[in-house]
């Protein structure tokens, strides 16, 4: 039996993953953008964690969302900041999920991708991360307005 190959939808996903995972490997280590780039290519792509075979990532995307999301951090934040309610700045959010916004709005600054599917993307990395909480259904609501300010002609 021949195993089948990821299709780009997967590995498009897979970079989504893998570059919440460096954002927040950035913030908690206070690494650089290059360097921890360098250490998923070398180390992280391609190697089972937990047990679980990891889909190969789009490498081009990974990076474009992790290279915009450190150049346009200032703005995501803002825009992220504005999506939240006045209690909970961004710098209050737990860090996975400020990596999450961050990556997530980067590609809504890109413009690459619909809105709606960048949505549906990152909600699936919040479960992946907590699977058992509430998170997916705040993320879903933060990233719906984030989008709407961010690409406002898809809606």
């Amino acid at each position: 039996m021949s195993e089948q190959k990821p299709d780009k939808r997967q590995k498009k996903s897979s970079a989504r993953l893998f570059a919440v995972q460096a954002l927040f490997q950035m913030e908690a280590a206070g690494q650089t953008v290059d360097k921890v780039r360098t250490e998923f290519y070398n180390h992280r792509f391609g190697v089972p964690i937990d047990g679980n075979e990891m889909i190969e990532p789009n490498a081009d995307l990974f990076h474009a969302i992790t290279e915009d999301a450190v150049n346009s951090q200032k703005p995501i934040d803002q825009m992220t900041d504005r999506a939240l309610v006045a209690k909970w700045p961004i710098s209050r959010i737990d860090p996975t999920l400020r990596a999450l916004f961050r990556a997530a709005g980067a590609e809504f600054l890109m413009k690459k991708t619909p809105a709606k599917v960048v949505i549906v993307e990152y909600v699936q990395v919040a479960t992946a991360f907590y699977p058992e909480g509430k998170e997916s259904k705040f993320v879903n609501a933060v990233l719906d307005h984030m989008a709407r300010e961010a690409q406002p002609e898809e809606f």
